[in-house]
């Protein structure tokens, strides 16, 4: 390995210090495909419009022609602040977190513009669905407001950072023509960042009324591709007695895949539990556990339970499930093929020795053989005689091929004749386009849950669960994000479904630290809510409120539950490198302030996380801390994700200390062996003269490190 000998200051400027230049990898993408597309020049990379129409069989269309699409006054501007690499970063707040240490959730204070940038290098591809709740264009004030020059600055103005006036985030009126334009510029650039955090199998579920709806699909037809559409959703709410005309008591959830055909190409089938399947399962286990093997004395007892439910019970749909085998309930169903032209072969009655009656349709299994694999497991049920064919068993809890929607094939896999484990599947259903579910009752719940009424309409977060676990094809390892968190609703609803499976799914909020104010009628609860906890008047901090209580309530609830009810909570800020920014009537305070590459106000807990970002890993990754050096003086040194990263930050390193840091920092990294290559990362101001640092990068270099950077 060719050693570097030298430490690569970071400043500002480079790009490891910055989100992703997504303007860069898509010209280098471009160029990987279509190398004559891509042309250099005094001013960088730039693609030939004109070459691109070639490749593309487009020898006619103009730049000035008409094309299909939605185009508003803004769209280009909306387009650059996607493109524009932030220069922010995420500063942690243990004291505002739940089980810091352990949590693998995450709670983002800050601009999602911004915080959706900063989240590219560590987690595109990574989220399995996206569920967020916009502020509708109803005609009030637009909370959100972009600028392409310098957003970490702008954020820092309107949230009142840098000043203390406590004014609203934005006043957009109707007079600046924003009534669909400034929500679209809006809604545009975090929606394409969005789209490159999904996995493959990822899908993104948007909560949208009538009055950007249409303009809602349009973007993300555009965004993420007419042909990734699932499904609009409609779900119903309530009728308003007040409304003057029509009672519009419902809104939509717009669903799109990352990759349609990739959820086809991997055979994705969404399902959820069909109601009181699971309560009739419950019953019949205790009815085993007291009754033992006698099937006949269950089916009995079921029968007198099914008979004692109320008439609204969800279990009363299961009545025909009063039949008991050794795989549970079960009930009578169609053993012919679906649609006719079925094989037609003679299945004799074990009692009559004779052929039993063909359906009309054929029978479902392909072949004599798979019949009688199937008689023998049990799982095909005979009339008293062979005038009527038999039928085949439906369970509560399907086997195998009761799961198929095809016939049953000889080469696929049989169900086990033992048991099946009672974590598996109970029947289940595709959800329906519609469902309803009243709004009060989440009303009710957030009101109980934090002691006053705060929200008007938060999210029902019970409905988010089941669409996360349904949305996610169960996958109990799921990273969900929601980048307009509200009330919290998504966090409690991962929570909650984890609750309910033992899942591990993990969630990343974010929301705009929105100031409110008490002399504002709709804000005045809680503007004064958040004046009782002691906190600021912002959103932001009734959301972390609300996560806290859920937590306790579920640990309160259920005290066995053991998965993670924590989150870390990180708020936007500018990076923690200092950029040039000199005061021109006091150039030599400007020149000593500058005088190190770090900000003074910023801890080693800051510089550390703003280096995940900017390198790739995850903000929940382990961070473990040895101390190393001469006999005079031990330094701090972090290993992060297992010795991906390793990152010392003294002060001062002497030239004594440089040989016993650098060893010790080789062999934690020997003892780690973490896959791939690691980055070295120290304080460039520790380092009195350069002889030392390049002296330390060599030893680094030689034993295998050859990637050093100083901050």
């Amino acid at each position: 390995m060719k050693n570097k000998d030298t430490m690569k200051k970071l400043t500002d400027r480079d790009p490891e210090t910055k989100s992703p230049d997504l303007v860069a990898d898509n010209l280098e993408r471009l160029k990987a495909l279509f190398p004559e597309l891509v042309t250099e020049g005094q001013d960088g990379a730039s693609v030939n419009v004109d070459v691109l129409k070639q490749l593309i069989g487009d020898h006619t269309v103009t730049d000035a022609e008409e094309k299909y699409g939605l185009n508003w006054h803004g769209k280009r501007r909306a387009r650059q602040l996607t493109l524009t690499p932030s220069t922010g970063t995420l500063r942690p707040f243990p004291a505002d977190s739940v089980d810091w240490d352990t949590t693998q959730n995450i709670m983002i204070e800050g601009d999602n513009l911004e915080v959706l940038k900063l989240l590219q290098k560590s987690y595109a591809g990574k989220v399995k669905l996206i569920y967020i709740d916009p502020p509708y264009n109803t005609g009030s004030d637009l909370v959100y407001s972009d600028d392409f020059r310098d957003n970490i600055a702008n954020y820092q103005m309107l949230t009142g950072q840098r000043t203390s006036d406590g004014r609203r985030l934005s006043t957009n009126t109707e007079a600046s023509g924003r009534f669909h334009t400034e929500w679209l510029s809006m809604i545009f650039p975090r929606l394409r960042l969005a789209r490159n955090l999904l996995a493959s199998s990822g899908v993104i579920l948007i909560s949208i009324d009538d009055h950007e709806l249409h303009d809602l699909r349009s973007v993300c037809d555009e965004v993420f591709g007419a042909e990734n559409f699932v499904a609009t959703l409609v779900w119903e709410k309530g009728r308003k007695n007040d409304a003057r005309l029509i009672s519009v008591g419902h809104e939509y959830l717009l669903l799109y895949a990352r990759s349609l055909s990739q959820l086809r190409e991997q055979r994705t089938v969404w399902r959820e539990e069909k109601p009181g399947a699971r309560e009739l399962w419950d019953e019949y286990v205790r009815l085993r556990d007291r009754i033992g093997e006698d099937n006949t004395a269950i089916e009995s007892a079921l029968t007198a339970w099914f008979n004692g439910l109320p008439k609204n019970h969800p279990a009363r749909k299961w009545t025909r499930y009063k039949r008991v085998d050794k795989h549970g309930p079960w009930r009578d169903f169609d053993i012919s093929w679906p649609g006719g032209g079925g094989p037609r072969y003679d299945v004799l009655h074990p009692a009559t020795k004779k052929p039993c009656k063909v359906p009309e349709r054929g029978w479902i299994f392909s072949t004599p053989e798979v019949m009688q694999r199937q008689i023998k497991l049990g799982l095909v049920e005979f009339r008293a005689d062979h005038t009527e064919p038999p039928f085949r068993k439906a369970h509560i809890r399907p086997l195998d091929f009761e799961l198929l929607e095809q016939p049953f094939d000889a080469n696929q896999d049989e169900p086990s004749e033992t048991s099946r484990d009672d974590d598996e599947e109970l029947a289940t259903q595709v959800r329906g386009s519609y469902f309803y579910k009243q709004s009060q009752v989440s009303v009710k719940y957030l009101r109980k849950l934090l002691g006053a009424k705060v929200f008007d309409n938060p999210k029902d977060h019970i409905e988010l669960a089941r669409l996360v676990d349904y949305l996610t094809a169960g996958d109990k390892e799921a990273l969900v994000v929601d980048f307009f968190a509200g009330s919290g609703s998504t966090g409690e609803a991962v929570w909650e479904r984890n609750n309910q499976d033992s899942g591990s799914r993990r969630f990343i909020l974010v929301q705009l630290p929105e100031q409110l104010d008490p002399a504002v009628k709709e804000q005045k609860a809680a503007a004064d809510y958040c004046d009782t906890l002691g906190r600021p008047r912002n959103i932001a901090e009734l959301t972390k409120e609300r996560l806290r209580r859920a937590s306790s309530k579920i640990k309160n609830e259920n005290p066995m539950f053991a998965a993670d009810l924590g989150f870390r909570v990180f708020k936007l800020d500018s990076s923690n490198i200092q950029a040039w920014d000199p005061n021109r009537a006091d150039l030599a305070a400007s020149l000593e302030a500058h005088a190190k590459n770090l900000k003074l106000d910023r801890s080693e807990q800051d510089i550390l996380f703003e280096l995940l970002l900017k390198l790739g890993l995850d903000l929940t990754v382990p961070i473990t801390t040895k101390k190393m050096g001469g006999t005079k003086k031990k330094h701090d040194v972090y290993s992060i994700g297992g010795g991906v990263l390793l990152v010392c930050l003294s002060d001062a390193i002497a030239r004594d200390d440089i040989e016993p840091v650098a060893m010790g920092i080789i062999r934690w990294h020997g003892e780690q062996a973490p896959a791939g290559e690691s980055t070295v990362v120290f304080r460039d101001s520790a380092f009195a003269e350069d002889v030392a640092k390049t002296n330390l990068a060599a030893i680094l270099n030689q034993h295998g490190l050859p990637t050093v950077r100083s901050l």
